[in-house]
């Protein structure tokens, strides 16, 4: 009897240990604690630094903890080089704001910038740009700082943002650049129509990517794909106000590495500027554009819905043979229907040096004002199924 309540004592002992071992497991950082104020008004980089040094220094996982309440943050840099730990929670419950004056991040090209970091997750809270006064100034046509962007993302592998809300930024919301496995879920963007160089979300030279359930409105891209960008998903996204989502602009560079992969699908736009956009300088360049699908999309008063434009050319200046050398094939659009705000809904621009090729309309139904739109091709080789209006303008 004594021998088998020694056993249970034990036992009892071990399920003690244990899970007090696996509850100290997670080191917690509440940048509060680190000397953060919830005032809107103090410095509190030092806090958010220290809290990451903290972080990174743990061999276990670990939780950065925001509280509610306003943060003021300067331009921070958040590097994983040295990190011994490959998994960090960071968790907003309040709001971080830039500085007033945007001459303090203005130039620092990034406000909150990650880099070199490895499954890093932000979950949750809301970044304020404040990045009014600095639209103001470049719609003067002063001279003014290029901006930051809100949150920048560099050299980094499985990301992962969750519900997230980004308002009023300097320049790009989210930049996701040379990274890896990157998950972004329930992103909420919001700036004015005419807020200049805002976009939502940009990507470049990034594979596995993958953008879900988010409403973007803003100045420019609700989305926009740069050079490199491979196996992008992108599903259940609400765009406008904005410029539509872009793959581009391209061939900027005369050796450029290409975009392939990319699904857009099951989303809507409204009233803006494009739909779906691909977009090229007219310049020599070696970059591609392939594999794309376009599909289940609603369009609602937007002004360019299907676009394929490879003259840009702004003001008609760097571009010495006006032709893009970008190669544009495999492109399908599936089930995409609503309004156009000009007549013409569909318009291909192709290059004459390398005229679209492989482009695919499956059920495509758009309308201007109640009446058929138009369509309109230069340059471009394709077929069309089912139900298409716009009628189809490609060559066989």
């Amino acid at each position: 009897m004594a021998g088998a309540l020694s056993l249970i004592l034990a036992f009892h002992f071990l399920l003690t240990f244990f899970h007090c071992s696996s509850l100290a497991a997670i080191a917690n950082y509440n940048v509060q604690n680190l000397g953060a104020k919830p005032d809107g008004k103090t410095d509190s980089t030092k806090a958010f630094l220290s809290a990451w040094a903290s972080a990174c220094a743990s061999t276990q996982a670990a939780t950065i903890y925001v509280p509610p309440g306003r943060y003021l943050l300067g331009a921070a840099t958040f590097s994983g080089q040295s990190c011994k730990n490959p998994a960090i929670n960071i968790r907003i419950d309040g709001t971080l704001v830039a500085p007033s004056n945007y001459d303090a991040i203005g130039n620092s090209g990034n406000w909150i910038k990650f880099e070199r970091v490895t499954g890093v997750s932000v979950i949750g809270g809301t970044l304020d740009g404040q990045g009014v006064d600095l639209w103001a100034c470049k719609n003067s046509d002063k001279n003014c700082p290029e901006g930051a962007t809100t949150l920048a993302f560099y050299n980094s592998n499985n990301i992962a943002i969750n519900g997230l809300s980004s308002i009023n930024s300097q320049k790009f919301h989210i930049l996701v650049d040379e990274c890896q496995n990157a998950k972004l879920v329930g992103i909420k963007v919001s700036a004015p129509g005419n807020s200049p160089n805002t976009d939502g979300i940009h990507v470049e030279k990034s594979t596995g990517v993958t953008i879900l359930n988010s409403k973007i409105g803003t100045g420019d891209d609700c989305v926009s794909i740069g050079p490199g960008t491979t196996n992008l998903w992108i599903e259940n996204v609400a765009c406008g106000p904005g410029h539509g989502i872009s793959i581009g602009s391209l061939g900027w560079d005369s050796q450029e590495p290409g975009v392939q992969n990319v699904t857009v699908k099951s989303s809507s736009f409204t009233g803006t500027e494009n739909g779906v956009r691909v977009k090229t300088w007219a310049r020599p360049s070696n970059g591609f554009v392939k594999y794309v699908l376009f599909q289940h999309l609603v369009m609602v008063n937007v002004q360019n819905p299907i676009i394929v434009d490879q003259n840009y050319c702004p003001d008609n200046k760097n571009c010495p043979n006006q032709v893009s050398g970008v190669k544009i094939s495999d492109i399908t659009y599936q089930d995409i229907h609503g309004s156009s705000a000009t007549e013409i809904a569909m318009k291909f621009v192709c290059s004459k040096q390398n005229p679209c090729n492989g482009i695919t309309l499956e059920d495509v139904n758009l309308n201007y004002k109640n009446e058929p739109a138009q369509s309109s091709c230069i340059n471009a080789d394709g077929k069309a199924t089912g139900i298409v209006q716009p009628n189809s303008c490609l060559y066989n």
